[in-house]
């Protein structure tokens, strides 16, 4: 009996301890759940009890910890110290990978796209493709860090992993056979540009990294030279990148100081603006910007910029809703909390952020374009395959750009350019303009009843 009671003591301290660690504000809400600090103790004790195996207490109250964070988001995360080290580790040149964008897409981890002349790529892996396995360990409830983790290794080393690929038939994941990859050091090509008839430009950005705005830059001042009259900016597939990347290629467009995106959470620290500097070097250019379900992130901060501030026409379909700010925090026992405390909205105040857990929220988060091409799934890859071929590694010779398959999401976005995207900007305008009018009428004519009653609140 007296060992019972210890046990249960040290639980409470655990508990306690735990709450007070990581949350200076939560002593004020412990008389508030009590009842549920109770049941999670008692829960405890009984599980170190009678489980068919022997438990130690850290053991539990870390899965619980790292249960109630997994129920906030994808995004949220405790970090176990060895995890925790790994993030803070910045020498990771002598790593390899595999040249897989990955994100975390109703609780699996998922390709957003594999880089162009990678293994991956070469291997034929597909933009939605989830990872099962990685050399035989599940990884299907494992956090996205963890997963990447496993993937990683030196440059040279072999790695197996299975994955499953969504039949658009039946609309089920059903399970590939299993690939052996070769890991490498990934510096793939990030920007690739060409003319297209009518002295319209095409730039295809891969993604926001390092060198993406020096290499935006390049491409621009070539196209120029060569009497460029019209831009497609190319971000499909693209699965973002850095902030300053994105902020820098939005002040390509954009002067005066205009508002790019900005943030917000629960506390007003959190609040933070990103604007446009006075001048930019191409703010008259008549521009389209390509989206499609796997733009996140970067990508949906620039395309959410140039349309809430009319600076582009956007076409596609809608993206992928990935826009959260994260912040670490480290722990007493050298663990790490990594929270999300608030979310990018646009110009105009959408949310981006996508909440893919809460199904009544679905038309919530996401760049909607301005104008929505529809395509197949399997179109879409033919054609993310087509200009991925044309993107090569550094070290490699530059393969040659062959086109056979249809784009009409491109074409789209050249026929807008030659009749002119003012048009539709000048459209989206009035169609604002009168949206506001009808609900400004709409408030106007309540009856006296609702009127009075709103007076009496």
């Amino acid at each position: 009996m007296k060992g019972r009671k210890t046990t249960k003591f040290v639980t409470w301290a655990a508990v306690v301890f735990f709450i007070g660690t990581l949350f200076p504000y939560a002593y004020g809400a412990v008389d508030g759940g009590l009842k549920q600090l109770r049941t999670f103790v008692n829960v405890l004790e009984y599980i170190k009890e009678n489980y068919v195996e022997p438990t130690s207490t850290d053991t539990l109250v870390t899965g619980a910890i790292r249960g109630m964070v997994g129920e906030l988001d994808d995004f949220s995360q405790y970090l176990e110290p060895k995890d925790y080290d790994t993030l803070k580790d910045d020498t990771r040149g002598d790593f390899g990978g595999l040249g897989i964008r990955l994100s975390k897409v109703e609780g699996f981890v998922t390709v957003m796209s594999p880089m162009p002349g990678t293994p991956a790529f070469e291997a034929g892996v597909m933009p939605g493709d989830r990872i099962l396995r990685v050399d035989g360990q599940d990884v299907t409830s494992m956090d996205l860090d963890a997963a990447v983790e496993l993937m990683r290794g030196p440059a040279g080393s072999k790695v197996k992993i299975v994955m499953s690929r969504k039949n658009e038939k039946t609309g089920k994941y059903e399970e590939l056979p299993e690939y052996t990859f070769k890991r490498e050091k990934i510096v793939p090509e990030v920007v690739y540009y060409r003319m297209l008839p009518d002295h319209i430009g095409y730039i295809y950005l891969v993604d926001f990294s390092g060198h993406s705005t020096e290499e935006m830059k390049k491409a621009l001042e070539d196209l120029t030279k060569k009497g460029m009259k019209g831009l497609v900016l190319d971000l499909r597939f693209n699965p973002g990148g850095l902030l300053t990347g994105a902020a820098d290629v939005a002040k390509l467009f954009m002067g005066d100081n205009q508002m790019i995106v900005y943030t917000q959470g629960r506390k007003p620290e959190f609040y933070q603006e990103f604007k446009t500097g006075k001048t930019a070097p191409y703010p008259d250019i008549p521009l389209v910007v390509l989206i499609n379900q796997a733009s996140a992130s970067a990508s949906e901060i620039v395309s959410g910029a140039l349309q809430d501030n009319d600076r582009a026409v956007v076409v596609g379909q809608r993206s992928f809703g990935k826009a959260s700010v994260q912040q670490v925090l480290p722990l007493s026992d050298g663990a790490g909390l990594r929270l999300t405390i608030a979310r990018y909205y646009t110009p105009k105040g959408r949310m981006i952020q996508r909440d893919y857990r809460d199904k009544s929220k679905a038309n919530e988060g996401g760049i909607f374009p301005d104008v929505e091409v529809k395509m197949k799934p399997e179109d879409e890859v033919k054609i993310f395959m087509q200009y991925n071929n044309i993107v090569y590694t550094p070290g490699k010779s530059e393969p040659e750009a062959h086109f056979t398959e249809k784009d009409p999401v491109l074409d789209k976005a050249v026929e807008i350019l030659k009749e002119g995207p003012e048009k539709i900007i000048a459209k989206k305008a009035d169609t604002a303009k009168a949206q506001q009018e009808q609900a400004e009428q709409e408030a106007g004519s309540e009856t006296p009843q609702q009127k009075s009653a709103a007076n009496e609140k």
